[in-house]
């Protein structure tokens, strides 16, 4: 290199883990794992926040028990979530969590006057994201300044916002937020998975289950062949659960060792009890039977664990795990608009978690196959998000992925329902937009609530921001035209506009909601999609003929006081005897919308538009008189 001359700038797959992370990059060779100084591959996620320095990986981790307060582990689980979101997970961990702006969860770490230093997870983060990123620029001899980092499928767009922040924070320019299961399949369908004998499309799930979040996503495969340049990677379907993985193994673990809930344990205590819990949950994976023996502050535990009885407590873990990918599976039938689900051509394990015999049991039996573990379920993410590093920065070429939305994305309308403008497993990026009109005469603002869920009103579902377009001129009710559209991009990070076309006022809101959604809302928000399916259709269609109605029967009724005069006795007495069924509707639905027949409130309105054509006609009728020229 000349001197003087600026040093190639490189980009890196990161996978930034709740237990471990790992950072990779792929050239013409293939993708590799980039190790630190000692060789080894995986960063522990774990942050020690000293006097005057922050340590981070390993040597922050092996020191933990020595300064539990300062350290911090498992922060991935409070990316983009509240203090309320956390509150199981405190009475696990060594350290404090508070509440922040926006009563998002913060980290409160002991300062040496005896106060405290908050910071934010994103925070935490991104000083393991800035050691990987030095780790990799020592490795390639050169500075590293973007990078595609890979998130949980379910993760929503808080989390998915906060990880970029992370990244941003540790001076990485995040190219692309990637979906794990996504990641892998690409590693899996660019690399040895996909040999000559397994020619042709492929159908394949990929099982996750990383240190504190599950994902399950259906891919269809399509290999380059010669009459295909290019690799496709679709997504069919996703499913998951941002709060289930190997951190409630080891908390079911704790309180077997303890005999009891941990909340009272000093904080010393805490991380000694997580740290033992941890090594017999692996060792367990080998071994029918592990002794676990060590001193508490307080008291020593000794005691023997067996497979059987570690098997037992996690069997409810586990069958979440696998009512999820009977979920995608449907979810992939809806998407392939096919009857039965898809068959399944393999299954690839991914995530530490699926080195245990039980879950790896339960995934065989569920898809009928034995799961797939030729790949490394550490590394296989990492390497994913550096081949897609790679066909980003144009150095790999002839693959397309194709990803997914998880959850369904809406603006509110009036009477609290909501209009879902993109639906839920919508390849992105994906773009939607929809026309809106005012209820109320003279608006000069209207506001827009944007929401994420599967339910049809507002109050079902969580909202995720609001943003106000202002200064529209005065116009009657239902004049403005106001389209709205929604922009995921390829993160799957939701950006919102909306354009008033009459007057040409505009705004626009990128959606960066305080916190994100729990395993239990995830859960709620599908489950009561299905289950109250038709009572949310028929809500929605009410509040939809109450708005519409509203406005019939105003338009109507003013254009009946100025020509009623006009109008023929025998239509003037239909039309009004019309309006007032119409009103009588209006009103009991708002009082109580169960109580009205749809059908018949539809009637209604139909009634009224056919007997108000008369009177459209002797207003265009006046109407032309009146412009005709006087002589």
């Amino acid at each position: 290199m000349a001197e003087g001359a600026p040093s190639k700038s490189f980009t890196v797959g990161i996978d930034l883990g709740t237990t471990n992370s790992l950072v990779a990059f792929c050239d013409a060779g293939g993708p590799r794992i980039l190790p630190d100084a000692s060789g080894r591959a995986l960063v522990p996620s774990v942050v020690r926040f000293e006097q005057n320095s922050v340590v981070v990986g390993g040597a922050a981790r092996d020191g933990a028990s020595e300064d539990p307060e300062r350290t911090i582990s498992s922060v991935k689980r409070l990316m983009g979530r509240s203090l309320k979101d956390a509150q199981a997970d405190l009475r696990y961990l060594p350290y404090s969590v508070v509440a922040g702006e926006g009563e998002t969860a913060r980290v409160s770490i002991p300062t040496a006057g005896g106060g405290a230093s908050i910071v934010s997870p994103q925070e935490v983060s991104a000083q393991i994201l800035r050691s990987l990123k030095e780790q990799a620029s020592a490795a390639l001899g050169g500075p590293v300044s973007r990078a595609v980092i890979t998130v949980p499928a379910y993760f929503d767009d808080a989390q998915r916002q906060a990880t970029k922040d992370a990244g941003r924070l540790a001076g990485l320019d995040v190219i692309r937020i990637v979906n794990e299961p996504t990641a892998a399949a690409l590693a899996y369908g660019l690399g040895a998975g996909l040999s000559a004998e397994h020619v042709g499309e492929r159908t394949i799930a990929v099982f996750d289950l990383g240190g504190g979040t599950f994902d399950i996503s259906i891919l269809r495969i399509t290999p380059a062949d010669s009459g295909n340049e290019t690799s496709f990677f679709e997504v069919l379907a996703t499913s998951g659960d941002t709060h289930l993985g190997g951190d409630d193994a080891d908390h079911a673990l704790m309180r077997l060792l303890l005999g009891g809930d941990p909340e009272s344990l000093s904080a010393a205590d805490r991380r000694i009890l997580k740290q033992e819990a941890e090594a017999v949950k692996i060792r367990l994976s080998e071994y029918e039977m592990v002794q676990a023996a060590f001193a508490l502050s307080s008291r020593r535990i000794d005691a023997r664990v067996g497979r059987a009885e570690y098997e037992t407590m996690i069997a409810p873990l586990v069958q979440r795990a696998i009512e999820n990918c009977r979920r995608a599976l449907a979810d992939a039938a809806r998407t392939l608009k096919q009857a039965a689900a898809p068959s399944i051509d393999r299954v690839i394990m991914v995530g530490g978690m699926t080195r245990t015999p039980l879950v790896r049991k339960a995934v065989g039996e569920f898809f009928g196959l034995e799961p797939y573990i030729a790949v490394d379920p550490d590394q296989v993410v990492a390497l994913g998000a550096a081949v897609q590093a790679s066909i980003l920065s144009g150095e790999t070429k002839g693959a397309l992925l194709l990803d997914v939305i998880p959850l369904s994305l809406g603006i509110e309308t009036v009477g609290g329902a909501v209009a879902k403008l993109i639906v839920r497993n919508s390849t992105v990026p994906a773009k939607a937009s929809e026309f809106f009109s005012t209820s109320v005469d003279n608006q000069t603002s209207i506001r827009l609530s944007v929401y994420q869920g599967e339910r049809e009103m507002a109050a079902d579902c969580r909202r995720l921001g609001e943003f106000h377009l202002r200064g529209i001129p005065p116009m009657p009710a239902g004049i403005p035209q106001l389209e709205v559209q929604f922009l995921v991009d390829s993160s799957g990070v939701l950006n919102v506009s909306a354009h008033e076309r009459r007057s040409g006022k505009r705004a626009t809101l990128q959606v960066v909601p305080n916190h994100g959604l729990t395993r239990e809302e995830v859960d709620k928000m599908e489950r009561d999609s299905y289950t109250h399916a038709r009572e949310d259709m028929k809500r929605h269609r009410i509040v939809d003929l109450i708005a519409n109605s509203k406005l019939d029967l105003k338009w109507i009724g003013e254009r009946f006081e100025r020509f009623k005069d006009i109008l023929e006795a025998e239509n003037r007495v239909v039309l009004q005897r019309a309006m007032e069924t119409l009103r009588e509707f209006v009103c009991k639905a708002e009082a109580d919308w169960n109580s009205v027949d749809a059908d018949e409130f539809h009637h209604a309105k139909e009634q009224l538009d056919r007997a108000s054509m008369r009177l459209q006609e002797v207003g265009i009728a006046m109407s032309l008189k009146a412009s005709q020229p006087k002589i």
